[in-house]
This record gives structure tokens, sequence and C-alpha cells, in this order.
């Protein structure tokens, strides 16, 4: 639940801080905000009348093998339908003489790069570099997996260390100071995708991450059937933590609110972490 909280109160909100100018997001990105706000719904009921078991793990792994499917769909559709080019040669030519000419006085939008690049190479550069092959960059998604793997397992080991020399639960260590520091990632996307314009990004990535660890993290624990320790029982303030967060991620994401809501996320998220800290230390 730490994670959760910590990429829309912790993330996104520094995303909302360092965008340039007002927020527009597209059909697609409220789309999955609302899908958000109802796997949580439907997580914090589950977790609120302790029905995590066998079968509702299952059913979990089940939503997110459809979820993965449907954005392969999506991305299919996609592909299948381009958009359209222009009636003529002539007018192509034309358009690409106009970029060249305001390339570098273009605004940010969706198709900015995230890291912007004062050397890029010209369109007659590009042709003649030899770009990566597709393998290449098969085989660092698989490296960039394993590390993130093995950090994380150094991390969890680290952390139950710690929060027992503390005299911490688990649970409030992990909704603290281990959900963000697994979360760096998502802050770092967000911090680029919003001062590059991205707000799609922004809401993808935060979106997309609270789906894979509401169903599919949420989901094989409750098949593996671990049993929870007193302590470590979910309360209700971190279940309301939980929704009110994705409620308020789904509000941004249709008002489409600006670096104001930026600031009282992130002020929600250390008045979230002192709370932990504090009141609910056990």
């Amino acid at each position: 639940m730490g994670s959760t909280i910590s990429n829309i109160l912790g993330a996104f909100s520094l995303g909302l801080l360092f965008y340039p100018r007002g927020l527009e997001f597209d059909r697609s990105a409220k789309l999955y905000s609302a899908l958000l706000f109802i796997v949580t719904t439907l997580f914090v009921m589950l977790a609120f009348f302790n029905q995590l078991n066998h079968i509702v793990g299952g059913v979990l792994i089940a939503i997110f093998a459809l979820y993965i499917v449907s954005i392969i769909y999506a991305i299919y559709k996609g592909v299948a339908s381009p958009p359209e080019l222009s009636d003529s040669d002539s007018d192509g030519e034309s358009s690409d003489s106009e970029d060249d000419e305001f390339a570098n006085h273009a605004p940010l939008s969706e198709t900015s790069p995230l890291i912007a690049n004062d050397h890029a190479p010209s369109s007659t550069d590009k042709g003649s570099r030899r770009c990566r092959s597709f393998p290449y960059h098969i085989f660092q998604l698989i490296l960039g997996f394993i590390s993130l793997s093995l950090s994380g397992y150094i991390l969890s080991h680290s952390a139950v260390t710690i929060a027992d020399s503390l005299h911490l639960s688990g649970t409030v260590f992990g909704l603290t100071v281990v959900s963000f520091a697994t979360t760096l990632p998502e802050k770092l996307v967000a911090i680029l995708s919003g001062s590059r314009g991205h707000g799609g990004i922004m809401a993808a990535t935060t979106a997309g991450s609270n789906i894979f660890l509401l169903t599919l993290c949420v989901g094989v624990v409750a098949v593996a059937g671990y049993p929870a320790q007193e302590a470590d029982n979910f309360v209700l303030f971190e279940l309301v933590a939980v929704w009110l967060s994705s409620l308020v991620f789904c509000a941004v994401i249709f008002l489409g609110l600006g670096r104001s809501a930026g600031v009282v996320l992130l002020v929600t998220y250390l008045v979230f972490l002192c709370l932990e800290f504090t009141v609910y230390r056990r």
C-alpha cells in the first residue's frame, strides 16, 4: 500500500510541480485513472473485510492479465491505424522545411523527448547514423529488470533488519521508507515527463504501476497464503489513505489541475509519513 500512496502523493505530485504550463490529459489518461480508482476500491473493500484469500488472489491475477491484454490490444489498434499522410508529396516537403525552420522554437508536447538534447542531429544525419539493433534493447530491458529485482531483494532484507533495530513493525517501515525507495524510478520519470510536458506519461506511469501492485502483487501474495502477523494487519487509516489518494489522482486527471494540486499532494504525503512514524507507530 505504501508504494501506491507514494506513486500518487510522492511521484505524481512532483510531475505536477515541474509541469511547465496548464495540464490537459487525453482520453486514455482519464480511462486508466478511472480504472485505477475501480481497482483501488476493490482492493480496499477486500482488505477491509479480510477477504484476500486464495480465490480472490487468483481473481486479482486474472484482472491483471486482462489489463495486459487490453494494453496489447490498444497498442495493436494504434499500430494498425496510423495517422493519415498528407495529400501530396509537395505538402510533405514543405512541412519538412517548416519543421526544420521552427524546430528550436517548437513548444513542448507529448511527442517531445523526455531528456532534451541540444546537439540533436539533423534529419539528414539521422539516416546516416546506425541505430542499435532490437535485440540490444531487449538485452538492456532484461538487464534492467534483473537489476531492479536484485536491488529489491537487498532492500527488503535490509528493511527488516533496520525495522527491528528501531522497534518498528514491518508495515510502518514498508509504508514509509521502503515504499519511498522503491518508487524512486517513478519519481524520476514523473519529474522528467512533467518538465518536458508529457502529461500522458505521468498519468500512465502512476496508474500502471499502482494497478500492477494492487492486482498482480497482491494477488500473488494472497495465492501464496502468507499469514499476516497481528501487528502487521491493515488499519483503517492506511486503507482510507490508499483510496483517497486514488480518488484525488482521478480528480486531478479529469479536472486538469496543475501545480497547486501538486503542492497539496506533496504536503499530504509528508503528513502521511509523519503520522505513520508517530501516531500509527506499531
